[in-house]
C-alpha cells in the first residue's frame, strides 16, 4: 500500500499524519504519477486550518498539495500523448500532491535539464503569476507594483512582467532586495513607508499585483488611482478596499506551465530558493512555513 501525508482533521500541523492509503485509480483523461517532489504553499496551510473549507472541499483521503512532479505510472481511459515512465509536472486543482502517488488531469513534460524540485515548485506559482498578469491586462510600457515580490509567485510575475517590457517595482523584505534587482525590478520595502518610497520614484502605477496578501492594499489602491487594476491572491481584507481576490479557476491560466517550463529549462526563468524535506515530514514543513522560519520554497521529496 502506498503512503501519503493525510489531513486527519482541521487544526495544527500535527493533523498531517503519514499513513497508508489506497492506490489511486486514474479515471478518464487522467494519469497516475509516482510523485518525486511536491510543493508546499501558503494556501495549503489555510486549507489545513479549515479557513477555506467552503472553497476547497477535501478529497477522500484528505491529501493536500496543489503541485507535484513525478513519473507517469498509469494511464486512464482516453489518455494519449504520454506513456508510463515519462517525467511530468502537474498542477493539481483537486489536491493530492503530498503522497507517493497522485492523479493529474493536466500535465507538462519535464525537460531533463529541470530538477524534480524545480518542476514541483513551478506549477501553482506559474499559474497564479500568468493568470493574474492576464487579469490585470498589463502591457509593455506600463508600471507594475508587485507586493510580495520575493515570494514564489512574485518572483515569477516579476520576471514575466519585465520580459513584457513593464517597469516593475517589487515590494520585498530587506533580504530579497538584491534578488529583486537581479530580476530586473526596482526594490521597495513592505511596511508603513511603502507609499512614501513609491512616491519618491513615481506619482502612480498602472497596476498592482499583490502576491503576498500581507497588507499594503490601501497604499496599492492609492498608487493605482482606484481598485480597478489591483488584484490580490490572498488578502482577506480585499473587499474592504474594493479589490478583486483572484482564485485559481480552471480558465485563469491553463497554459501557464506549458508557457513557463521552457523558460525554466533554458535558464530564462529563475525560481525562489528551495528547501527540501522528506515527504513524510509534511507536518514539519507546515510548521516551518507557519512559524515564519522558512525563507525558501518548501519542497517535499519522495
Amino acid at each position: 500500500m502506498p503512503y501519503a501525508a493525510v489531513l486527519t482533521g482541521y487544526g495544527s500541523p500535527e493533523t498531517l499524519v503519514w499513513s497508508e492509503v489506497a492506490l489511486p485509480v486514474p479515471g478518464p483523461g487522467q494519469i497516475r504519477m509516482r510523485v518525486h517532489a511536491a510543493g508546499v504553499g501558503p494556501t495549503d496551510l489555510k486549507i489545513r486550518r479549515g479557513e477555506l473549507r467552503e472553497v476547497f472541499p477535501l478529497p477522500d483521503p484528505a491529501v493536500l498539495g496543489f503541485e507535484a512532479a513525478g513519473s507517469v505510472d498509469a494511464l486512464g481511459p482516453g489518455v494519449t500523448g504520454v506513456s508510463p515512465g515519462d517525467e511530468v509536472a502537474a498542477q493539481l486543482p483537486t489536491l493530492g500532491g503530498y503522497g507517493e502517488y497522485a492523479l493529474a488531469s493536466a500535465w507538462t513534460v519535464k525537460p531533463a535539464t529541470v530538477s524534480w524540485a524545480d518542476a514541483a515548485a513551478l506549477p501553482a506559482s506559474a499559474e497564479a503569476a500568468v493568470g493574474v498578469l492576464r487579469q490585470l491586462g498589463v502591457t509593455s510600457g506600463e508600471t507594475l507594483l508587485v507586493l510580495g515580490g520575493g515570494g514564489s509567485v512574485g518572483v515569477i510575475a516579476t520576471q514575466l512582467a519585465v520580459s513584457q517590457g513593464l517597469t516593475v517595482f517589487s515590494a520585498t523584505g530587506p533580504s530579497d532586495e538584491q534578488f529583486a534587482k537581479d530580476l530586473g525590478a526596482i526594490p521597495v520595502r513592505y511596511g508603513s513607508t511603502l507609499l512614501a518610497q513609491m512616491r519618491a520614484h513615481v506619482g502612480k502605477v498602472d497596476a498592482v499585483f499583490d502576491a503576498g496578501g500581507k497588507g499594503g492594499l490601501r497604499d496599492a489602491v492609492e498608487l493605482a488611482g482606484g481598485p480597478a487594476r489591483v488584484i490580490t491572491l490572498a488578502d482577506e481584507h480585499a473587499a474592504d478596499f474594493g479589490v478583486a481576490l483572484s482564485a485559481p479557476t480552471p480558465d485563469r491560466a491553463p497554459d501557464a506551465v506549458e508557457q513557463t517550463m521552457p523558460l525554466l529549462a533554458s535558464g530564462r526563468l529563475r525560481l525562489r530558493a528551495q528547501r527540501l524535506l522528506p515527504m513524510r515530514d509534511a507536518a514539519q514543513a507546515h510548521a516551518l512555513l507557519e512559524g515564519g522560519t522558512a525563507h525558501e520554497k518548501l519542497i517535499l521529496t519522495a
